[in-house]
């Protein structure tokens, strides 16, 4: 039984590694914007996470992670330095390491957050509207993804992504909030609808293959 389990847990997991993949390399997964890319790839990363557990959660995070790392890279944008050391800072001969912690720590987090959360709600939310819990865990996980890779990028390259935007030093945190406003809260607010909508079908499917 447990390898059975363990099969239908790796046949889960590269699908939605699939699907990552796929939204990575379309205009459906990163959708540009004037200084950032606007993402869809955080969702089945969410709902992986909500079905396998943090674990699994963590990989397609980490896959998550990568996809934005190979596109910022091969398919730059004038900030892409903040996600791929292999793009140079403005005015710099080189790009910086502290690009992968901009990339890869927000999105393996998006993997686990949710699941924590939702873990948490099932505690004190009836069960009988646990669909509300998917979706709180939904907007938690892209909340997760949006606040930590803007606040790094405050942190780690203020000065040099507001040199781009060509903007007084002063005003960097208020752009890096009305980002998070425009862009992180319309975009939680989608992805917590589709997780719960396709959280609950799946999770009865997956109930019922368990029971068979």
């Amino acid at each position: 039984m447990k390898l059975r389990e363990k099969s239908r847990e790796l046949a889960i997991l590269g699908m939605f590694s699939a699907i990552i993949f796929i939204l990575a390399f379309t205009p459906l997964g990163f959708i540009p914007l004037p200084f950032v890319r606007a993402t869809t790839i955080h969702i089945p990363v969410i709902v992986g996470a909500l079905i396998l557990g943090p674990k699994c959660g963590a990989v397609l995070g980490f896959m998550f992670g990568l996809t934005s790392l190979i596109n910022n890279t091969f398919n730059p944008t004038v900030t892409s330095f903040v996600f791929s050391p292999f793009y140079q800072l403005p005015g710099e001969e080189s790009g910086s390491w502290l690009s992968l912690i901009v990339v890869f720590v927000p999105r393996i987090l998006v993997g686990v957050v949710p699941w924590f959360v939702f873990a948490g709600l099932k505690k004190l939310i009836s069960e009988k509207i646990e669909p509300v819990s998917w979706m709180l865990a939904g907007i938690a996980g892209s909340m997760t993804n949006t606040l930590l890779v803007m606040h790094f990028i405050f942190v780690f390259f203020g000065e040099a992504w507001n040199s781009v935007r060509a903007e007084p030093a002063e005003v960097i945190y208020a752009a890096i909030i009305s980002i998070i406003a425009a862009n992180g809260i319309p975009e939680a607010i989608v992805a917590g609808i589709i997780v719960s909508a396709v959280c609950v079908p799946l999770k009865i499917i997956q109930k019922r293959q368990i029971k068979a």
